[in-house]
């Protein structure tokens, strides 16, 4: 196991307002950060707002402020949100920052002087949505909108150069593109020719970009100039050790529409610049109402704040990280989520919380009873809960969250089932000590559990270690201290109606 774990998110467009589908991927990198900080892996999580471009640019001058104010004005809505959510990165990049301007052109410079940088005149059909030169071919498709004919002197990649490189570099590394039918489809797009990447925009029409270091009339073109955050923020050119610890990335996470630019222009840019390629690139799906992509022009997009400010943080962190296989598009239904609320969190989790923690209090004197000797079923889920903690540490490494949240939660329900067969509310009436012995292995098993579902509910699992006066405890049996006085708590999840 690498001794550092490195895990990014797409670093988002500053101009839009935060959605689902922003709140997921962060949420996403978020769990995965905070697992490997529990197993005492050296973690950077980083996040961050792409601030260049046209759009931007265009943006400010309707509201006749500069580009950088209007930039600053907008970070607020994702930094705020990332509040609400918990979420815990180390760092949050902006393209326009010095440290990432300085690595910007850097990098250009390299390229440059190594011969993968061109100037050509180039003819053909401009996007203006998408910022970039399109082909008649994506033209016809009727995707973009506000296409338009340009003439005009431009700086080339030469990504074409590089190939046949990559196209090994993927088939000897099975898991730098995940889940496996990206790879496959990165791997149908590479058979194709592939064009030279144009990295430049004339000043006389975009101004508002990082300037090319050899050429003062241009800026850089917004892709080249975004993917380069991953190398900045740990430290490439500027600290050795940090940028050694930390590179290669672990997990570059992003939306699936986005995979063509990190798994094609990002790893041919590093191998120009003679710079490692990250370890893994995982393109997740989209979040659906119903068949449809959540879309503004639509009009179906979810605001994370409104679930937040309706629902709390972490019952809206465990639908998303629940619900969703890595990999695959899945819908969003208010059904959907109280349905999955009611069933996994209010039922099964905090339930047993309730009627372990009453009959405690009640019947020990507010404090966790010693056990007695461990009977079969008792030993069962001693079993069980170290089996568990091999399982969930194998999937999470495996990116295979949603089924390890399941194998939790299927543990929960055997806990409650144990419960339900010894009936320790009609047991303490005849023999405390039995009682004791059945309170102590459901509360055990359900303070390893929150131990577990803590990098998805960092909250609510704390407030239960709390309750058991467990907090801080790992997930080895054993954890509960008989004697330890139980704190009061409010129900842990209500139950929605």
């Amino acid at each position: 196991m690498k001794k550092s774990f490195y895990i990014t998110t797409p670093i988002y467009y500053v101009n839009d307002k935060p959605h689902i589908g922003h709140a997921y991927t962060t949420i996403l990198a978020d769990v995965f950060a905070r697992y490997h900080r529990k197993k005492g892996q050296k973690t950077f999580f980083l996040t961050g707002l792409d601030e260049h471009g046209q759009k931007v640019q265009q943006a400010a001058q309707e509201n006749s402020v500069s580009p950088k104010q209007h930039c600053d004005g907008m970070v607020t809505r994702f930094t705020d949100l990332w509040e609400k959510l918990h979420i815990s990165n180390d760092d949050f990049i902006r393209t326009t920052e010095d440290r990432h301007k300085k690595v910007v052109q850097k990098i250009l410079s390299k390229v440059f002087k190594s011969g993968d940088i061109y100037e050509a005149e180039y003819e053909g059909l401009y996007s203006v949505s998408e910022e970039r030169f399109i082909t008649e071919k994506e033209a016809g498709t009727g995707n973009f909108r506000d296409i338009k004919k340009l003439k005009e002197k431009n700086y080339f990649f030469k990504m074409s150069n590089y190939q046949n490189t990559l196209i090994k570099y993927i088939q000897d590394n099975p898991n730098f593109i995940q889940p496996l039918h990206r790879k496959n489809e990165i791997l149908g797009f590479l058979r194709q020719p592939l064009n030279d990447l144009c990295i430049s925009r004339p000043k006389t029409r975009l101004d508002w970009g990082i300037e090319l270091p050899f050429d003062n009339n241009y800026v850089t073109y917004v892709w080249f100039d975004a993917l380069i955050n991953y190398i900045t923020a740990p430290g490439y050119g500027e600290n050795k050790e940090k940028f050694k610890e930390f590179w290669p990335a672990s997990y570059h996470l992003i939306g699936k529409d986005i995979l063509t630019t990190h798994a094609v222009y990002w790893p041919t840019m590093l191998m120009s610049a003679g710079i490692e390629l990250p370890e893994t690139i995982f393109a997740h799906g989209w979040w659906l109402m119903g068949d449809s992509k959540m879309s503004k022009s639509i009009g179906n997009v979810v605001n994370p704040i409104d679930l937040i400010d309706d629902y709390g943080v972490d019952p809206v962190r465990y639908f998303l990280m629940r619900e969703m296989v890595l990999g695959q598009d899945s819908n969003f239904t208010m059904e959907l989520f109280i349905n999955r609320y009611n069933s996994d969190l209010a039922n099964d989790f905090g339930n047993l919380l309730s009627r372990v923690s009453t009959l405690m209090k009640k019947n020990y004197n507010g404090e966790i009873p010693s056990p007695g000797e461990l009977n079969e079923s008792e030993l069962n889920i001693k079993r069980d809960s170290i089996v568990l903690n091999k399982s969930v540490d194998k999937m999470m490494r495996k990116m295979q969250l949603n089924e390890s949240i399941e194998l939790i939660m299927k543990f929960v329900r055997n806990v409650n089932k144990y419960m339900e067969n010894n009936a320790p509310w009609k047991l303490v009436k005849k023999d405390l000590k039995a009682a004791a012995t059945v309170l102590y292995t459901a509360a055990e098993a359900l303070r390893i559990s929150a131990v577990l579902l803590s990098p998805i509910m960092p909250n609510r699992t704390e407030i239960l270690l709390e309750t058991f006066n467990a907090k801080g405890t790992n997930e080895k049996w054993g954890g509960l201290l008989p004697g330890s006085k139980i704190k009061d708590h409010e129900p842990l999840f209500p139950r929605l109606k």
